[in-house]
């Protein structure tokens, strides 16, 4: 578990490469720093309150954690001089149980880069100042609240059979939606759609794929050991959900290049990467209840469902700079209701013939996607009306590394 947090915070430098490599050179610096900074940020906000509020005793309804563990408070205490750790197992009559200030840190990880997923959205126009205040109030108010329905046994969607192995809702659907809602306020970038913008560095992109895909094995496989139904984590389960978490993203990736082969004419290095994105999404909340062949359909699903949400970009023509919402929100959302139709170890779906669970996703989906909406619409309205949401005009032309960090990325 330590190995796998480990992986997990590895994604986020991951992704400032996947994002840095897709903007313009004067803001490469700029983007890069939108996913450092959630490490500094929500790493202290993760152990002052959210941890507490996401993993704490319900503080009623199964709506949110109380603050009894604030500053991760309790999580060991002292007996006669020695250290007692305390454990942490979702459900208390299975074994497996591994120390909570393990499982706080897993978490952690996991909060850190889902705030950050966001920023793909609103590169190249956004206070630096005013992305720092929304990814404290984020993570207080969205991101701690939704992890506590779905994933904390007190939770109100936990008990109503919600299935989420590592993040569809939770982190790719509620990011993904909450970055085109923060685009209302936001606007288009200067420029946008006539101007070109295209990626001043794909290798870096690439990489960065590469090391998401990495860490995503920490992601999925990780999360075998801190859920329901998860008695055999270090075995047979942690071991499906790394092989769906291999099948998924490069059933993805050839399916969204086969689909742009064939609408564009041309298959395109970054169409590649961006489908086996669009898999690893797509898998995270079936890893650990499909098997193999499931999770095949469910990256040829995911390749195409998301190819078609980057293509609504152009038709709707709003300006989610990276593809937050087309990759993260439709394929978190893709994914959530899939498994509700595919699901077979430790749950069952549709094809077992289980129209509750299928219903349940929905309902899951359909209030993780509002929670995250409202809040996040008051979160935005609140700064767009304060201190502003976007850099001045003159600022924006001349590139954000400069103007927000007084720096350029290559001299």
């Amino acid at each position: 578990m330590l190995v796998s947090a480990a992986m997990v915070l590895f994604m986020t430098p991951g992704l400032a490469l996947f994002y840095g490599g897709m903007v313009r050179q004067k803001n490469v610096l700029s983007t890069m720093m939108h996913s450092l900074v959630a490490m500094g940020i929500v790493g202290v906000q993760w152990a002052v309150i959210g941890y507490s509020l996401a993993f704490g005793p319900d503080m009623g309804h199964g709506l949110v954690g109380d603050f009894s563990k604030a500053l991760l408070n309790g999580l060991i205490t002292f007996k006669d001089g020695n250290a007692i750790y305390a454990l942490f197992q979702n459900v208390p009559t299975e074994p497996g149980a591994i120390p909570e200030y393990v499982f706080a840190m897993y978490q952690a990880m996991f909060a850190i880069i889902t705030v950050a997923l966001i920023s793909g959205a609103l590169a190249e126009r956004i206070k630096f100042s005013a992305y720092c205040l929304f990814v404290l109030l984020w993570t207080t108010l969205v991101y701690d609240p939704l992890a506590h329905w779905v994933w904390m046994s007190d939770g109100w969607l936990f008990k109503m059979g919600a299935l989420d192995f590592a993040g569809g809702t939770v982190v790719h659907l509620s990011s993904g939606i909450s970055a085109l809602v923060v685009l209302f306020f936001l606007g288009k970038r200067h420029g946008f759609p006539t101007e070109r913008m295209a990626p001043h560095n794909l290798p870096f992109t690439l990489l960065g794929v590469g090391l998401l895909w990495f860490g995503w094995f920490g992601f999925n496989a990780g999360s075998a050991i801190v859920g329901a139904g998860c008695s055999d984590a270090a075995g047979g389960l942690a071991g499906l959900a790394f092989m769906t978490t291999t099948i998924a993203p490069a059933a993805a990736g050839l399916t969204w290049m086969i689909a742009e082969w064939i609408h564009a004419g041309k298959p395109s290095a970054l169409g590649f990467g961006s489908g086996v994105v669009a898999g690893l999404v797509v898998i995270t909340p079936a890893a650990g209840f499909v098997q193999p062949g499931a999770a095949l359909l469910m990256g040829v699903a995911g390749g195409l469902v998301c190819y078609g949400g980057v293509l609504l970009k152009a038709k709707l023509k709003y300006d989610d700079s990276l593809d937050a919402f087309g990759v993260h929100g439709v394929g978190g959302t893709t994914g959530a209701i899939l498994t509700g139709v595919f699901a077979t170890v430790g749950a069952t779906g549709l094809t077992s013939g289980n129209m509750k669970q299928f219903v349940t996703q929905f309902i899951a989906v359909g209030a993780a996607g509002a929670y995250a909406v409202v809040v996040t619409l008051v979160i935005a309205f609140v700064l767009h009306k304060t201190i502003g949401l976007r850099v001045e005009k003159e600022d924006e032309i001349m590139g954000l590394d400069q103007t927000q960090h007084s720096e350029t990325a290559y001299n």
